[in-house]
């Protein structure tokens, strides 16, 4: 495809932008690799869930994950996504980025879009998708005024995804891409249901035998003694309540075991066998293996990590995957337009202490309001879940004829 006269343009300013890539560290995986790249690294949480759903799926095929430069890096991403640098729009910058990665695909959420990288990904044959693209614009703010490289850019990819219909009418009159429009919902965070043991689940059930349960989800030892105080509340009214524990680190376990002890708790370790009898009031468990069986248990989790500031919170969709209502801390900003979504849609509230803790346990443990609370979070869940996949059977399909070829 011959470039257009702006998108020429764009490529002779970028030479003259420094390059920034010193050298590219970390080795690139064996099989096919997929290229992630957040516009807003606010966003990298959502881009990364999509990757590794599509890693898991298809086998064999490493994720990358880019930001703009200059931008703190993103928290707590997925083990199986590795952050690299992200190249200037210097040419030299791009060529090594491109030859050491070789990406096979790359799924780009806009807006911003860096036409001299995208360009050049297109000329080595990657496959690349345009996500949430209603009104993309240039990265670099000096030449935004300037519309000539959008017109020139969006050709270049393979796919396109719009939220609406009248964003899709608007991207093709800027340019010839209406054969690769693809309506689309806005690409929001979801998460699969995690795994148990139904052997576990049946023989849990069995022996709680209808206690009321509820769940503190990756804490830390700070936010014990508020969980602990609100458990006691709860107890005064529904004794047999059960109290779960699972810590952030497994390595604070023993310390959260003999805190608990210390306070005169009784308590039980599902890791050492324990099942929770009569007397149990609190279980707790160390692997975070074990949170899809917790949070099928328990109707009511709070999401550690959140209430206390500089931990950004746990992923909230788990527990509203299975069923579980949430409830969490004011320290959310690594999931905070998941947390957004569920309280909007009634499926979360948020406390900020022991006294709030134990009134929301109060009239969220109400089966009712449980079972409302439960179904607000799966709806929220399924409606990520059918635009990711969406884009993960286009990327297959992308990665397919790549095999084929």
């Amino acid at each position: 495809m011959a470039r257009s006269l702006g998108l020429s343009a764009y490529l002779a300013f970028a030479r003259r932008q420094a390059p920034v890539l010193d050298r590219i560290e970390g080795e690139r995986p064996e099989g096919q690799l997929v290229w992630l790249h957040a516009a807003d690294p606010a966003r990298a949480h959502v881009l990364a869930q999509i990757g590794v759903r599509l890693a898991t799926q298809r086998g064999r095929t490493g994720l990358i994950l880019t930001t703009p430069p200059g931008h703190p890096l993103p928290r707590a991403l997925p083990g199986d996504v590795v952050h690299v640098a992200c190249p200037s729009e210097n040419p030299t910058d791009i060529r090594a980025f491109l030859e050491h990665w070789r990406p096979d695909a790359c799924l780009w959420d806009g807006p911003w879009l860096r036409p001299a990288l995208i360009d050049a990904a297109y000329r080595r044959g990657v496959a690349q998708v345009l996500l949430d693209a209603d009104d993309p614009a240039l990265a670099h703010k000096r030449w935004r005024l300037v519309p000539e490289p959008i017109k020139g850019t969006l050709p270049l990819f393979d796919a396109i995804l719009s939220h609406s219909d009248e964003a899709a009418n608007r991207l093709s009159r800027l340019a010839p891409v209406s054969d690769r429009m693809h309506r689309s919902g806005p690409l929001l965070e979801d998460s699969p249901a995690l795994p148990c043991n139904d052997t576990d689940l049946e023989d849990l059930s069995a022996a709680l035998g209808g206690r009321p349960v509820w769940l503190a989800s990756q804490i830390h030892p700070h936010e014990l003694r508020p969980i602990l105080m609100a458990h006691r509340s709860v107890q005064r009214l529904a004794h047999r309540t059960l109290l779960v524990i699972t810590p952030d680190d497994p390595k604070e376990a023993e310390a959260i075991r003999n805190l608990c002890r210390k306070e005169r708790w009784h308590v039980a370790s599902w890791d050492d066998g324990e099942v929770p009898d009569a007397n149990t009031q609190i279980l707790i468990s160390e692997d975070k293996r074990e949170l899809g069986l917790w949070y099928r248990v328990a109707p009511v989790t709070l999401m550690g990590s959140s209430l206390i500031s500089g931990q950004g919170g746990r992923n909230p969709l788990e527990a509203a995957a299975l069923g579980s209502a949430v409830l969490y801390g004011p320290g959310v900003r690594d999931y905070l337009d998941s947390y957004s979504r569920l309280a909007q849609a009634g499926a979360a509230r948020i406390v900020k202490d022991a006294d709030s803790l134990a009134s929301a346990l109060g009239l969220v443990t109400a089966p009712d309001q449980a079972a409302s609370m439960a179904h607000a979070g799966w709806e929220v869940v399924s409606e990520g879940a059918e635009v990711a996949d969406q884009i993960i059977a286009m990327v297959q399909d992308m990665l397919d004829a790549k095999d084929v070829a």
